[in-house]
């Protein structure tokens, strides 16, 4: 039975609006509106933002139906995939991009969701750096290739190693790091595996980076009343 509160009647206001849109226009952007009216609900929940207007059997129910639809979604782009790359389309790589994407953002949630600052923000580094460094060892070719090209990856796990001693130093490094790896891999080579590529280190180090500075700051104001009381 569907639940007539304000997030019902937000959702079916921008449903209502999609359909406008694909009317008017035939602008494809009605479907992010009409995802977004679908989605509103299950989302605000999962964040906390609206917990009281979902009771626990909703939650349940949502929390598997939305693993089986995600898991729909990533075998369909699999398939879409494996043929356009069977028929040399290069359009594969949106495919791959969204199943890289969608995967990275699970886990990526599933860190932060924790709220402990430093603890999602050290997982996420240690994550990070561990799969730059499996995917930069793949071509590297000779051994000491190996070395060499997991480096980098390594050095980006041993940052999430100290994240929780040294916060604020570390959280401006990841900050400079994604900043920096960004602009190098976007400005290097043109394409959607680059794009994919900055976006699944990039906003991590963005997030993990933001995470230790307010866990910092917050250190920092907790200090002082220690030290009166």
């Amino acid at each position: 039975m569907l639940k007539k509160d304000s997030i019902f009647w937000w959702a079916t206001g921008i449903f209502v609006l999609a359909l406008a849109l694909f009317a008017v226009k035939q602008n494809q952007f009605w479907l992010a509106l009409m995802i977004g009216s679908y989605l509103l609900r299950p989302t605000l929940a999962s964040l906390g933002v609206a917990k009281r207007y979902v009771d626990e059997r909703q939650l349940s129910i949502q929390y598997r139906s939305s693993n089986i639809g995600f898991a729909v979604i990533l075998i369909v782009c699999v398939i879409f995939a494996v043929k356009l790359g069977a028929e040399n389309n290069p359009d594969f790589e949106l495919f791959a991009a969204a199943i890289i994407i969608g995967l990275a953002a699970k886990a990526l949630f599933n860190a932060i969701l924790i709220k402990d600052l430093r603890k999602t923000a050290s997982r996420i580094l240690i994550g990070l750096g561990l799969l730059v460094a499996l995917f930069a060892s793949l071509d590297a070719g000779s051994f000491a290739g190996i070395i060499i090209s997991v480096l980098p990856g390594l050095a980006i796990a041993g940052l999430g190693l100290f994240a929780s001693k040294y916060p604020r130093v570390i959280g401006v490094v990841n900050i400079v790091l994604a900043v920096a790896a960004m602009i190098f891999l976007l400005t290097f080579k043109e394409g959607w595996g680059q794009v994919t590529t900055a976006a699944v280190i990039g906003i991590p180090l963005l997030i993990a980076g933001a995470g230790l500075l307010r866990a910092g700051l917050r250190d920092a104001e907790i200090a002082p009343e220690v030290d009166t009381q």
